[in-house]
């Protein structure tokens, strides 16, 4: 099997399906794209052998029983859809990757002792409604109805009625969730420079960080930018300007693996000749570790409140996403070592930035990531882009891996 070639073939194909005319990729959740994807992969699936079939909620499977333990099944996977103007690995390269290597087995070692699956995940993004990681948390028995029953899109279309619209309705509350998922194994490009830099082939996920984000408001007071003088303002851009500065030297004073962002700022009125009276921003920090994390955010509200008294203003601290870091089950991560040395690849043991839906499943199943090389860490972007030769170098460690988890 020439790994290179199907590999290349099949991201060409599933690429071709919500082609942006502006750049990219555009594949969002319950959209006509979307579908015709999902069901071009069923057809891939059904192609090599497997079993194929949608849960209720669009989630994809791809199964093949196993010889003398049909009863353990050793999953892999990722989502489909896309961010808007995305790239075309995000997402698909895990769904790809896992069918392939999959196929490498099959044809190379014939069927394996416990149930290999594939799965094709219906959403993780978030881009088209306000709701995230639906496809893992409904395979998870986590999804909660209530959260989606008024949302909408940004044309105002109902997500009940879109996903009612393709086939699809809200899972079956009363069944118990799956008990037979012994292993769950991601691969997925770093969306990051580390593993290009450090010059490696393979990362193994240990560890997705914890992520806290706020969005805060300072409130001070407009006035004219002339006749103001200095020692008279409340200048809600210059308490920014100092939380921004302070919080991120301390955040350098930390060090790795704290990460700290001031992502957006909306300063009003926004003008050139008024002083502004308010500024509304977000800070977004990440940690591996959750004491840590809690730790360090303490200290940065703190030292917000502190300079915001210091110049007059007053602050309104939100935080609004709270997610604790989510450690690889320590087994699987061993197995991918395992695999990695096998395949005579340079690799390192890493902890995941960016959120995945490995996070979602870990707490449920043993779960643990493949990482390869982006190229300039270039993700969400049209750009995006990883060497076929390491794009297979990451296949061949998922097919050691499954053969380890599946076939032993």
């Amino acid at each position: 099997m020439d790994l290179k070639k199907v590999l290349q073939e099949n991201i060409d194909h599933l690429s071709s399906i919500g082609n942006d005319p502006t750049g990219g990729m555009t594949r969002l959740l319950y959209s006509d794209s979307w579908l015709e994807a999902q069901k071009s992969v069923k057809e891939k699936l059904e192609a090599i052998g497997m079993t194929a079939s949608f849960d209720e909620i669009g989630n994809l499977f791809g199964r093949v029983e196993g010889t003398e333990h049909p009863e353990e099944t050793i999953l892999s996977g990722s989502h489909i859809d896309t961010v808007v103007n995305g790239g075309n690995l995000d997402g698909q390269f895990g769904v790809i990757a896992a069918y392939v290597a999959i196929q490498y087995l099959l044809e190379t070692h014939g069927k394996p002792k416990r149930s290999l699956e594939v799965i094709s995940m219906a959403e993780e993004e978030g881009s088209r409604f306000p709701t995230v990681f639906w496809g893992s948390k409904n395979f998870v028995g986590e999804a909660k109805k209530e959260d989606v029953l008024e949302i909408a899109d940004f044309e105002g279309l109902k997500f009940v009625e879109e996903m009612r619209r393709h086939g699809f309705d809200f899972r079956d509350e009363s069944k118990a969730a799956r008990d037979d998922i012994k292993a769950f194994v991601e691969i997925h490009i770093e969306q990051g420079t580390v593993l290009e830099k450090e010059q490696l082939q393979i990362g193994v996920v240990n560890n997705i960080a914890g992520q806290r984000r706020y969005t805060i408001v300072l409130k001070g007071e407009a006035n004219h930018a002339g006749t103001t003088p200095m020692g008279y303002r409340k200048d809600a851009v210059y308490g920014f300007a100092k939380i921004c500065s302070q919080a991120i030297d301390r955040a350098l004073e930390v060090g790795d693996p704290l990460v700290l962002t001031f992502g957006k700022v909306e300063p009003k009125p926004n003008t050139v000749n008024v002083v502004p009276g308010e500024v509304l921003f977000t800070m977004d920090c990440r940690h591996t570790d959750s004491g840590e994390l809690h730790a360090f955010t303490k200290e940065i509200e703190q030292l917000m409140r502190d300079i915001a008294a210091e110049h007059g203003l007053e602050i309104d601290i939100d935080l609004w996403m709270d997610e604790a870091p989510v450690p690889m089950n320590e087994e699987i991560v061993t197995a991918i070592e395992t695999a990695a040395k096998a395949e005579n690849m340079k690799y390192k043991v890493m902890h995941s930035g960016a959120g995945h839906d490995s996070q979602i499943i870990a707490p449920n199943f043993p779960t643990a990531m493949i990482f390869v090389p982006s190229i300039n860490g270039i993700s969400h972007n049209p750009a995006e882009a990883t060497d076929i030769d390491d794009l297979v170098n990451g296949v061949k460690v998922l097919a050691s891996t499954l053969y380890e988890l599946a076939y032993k």
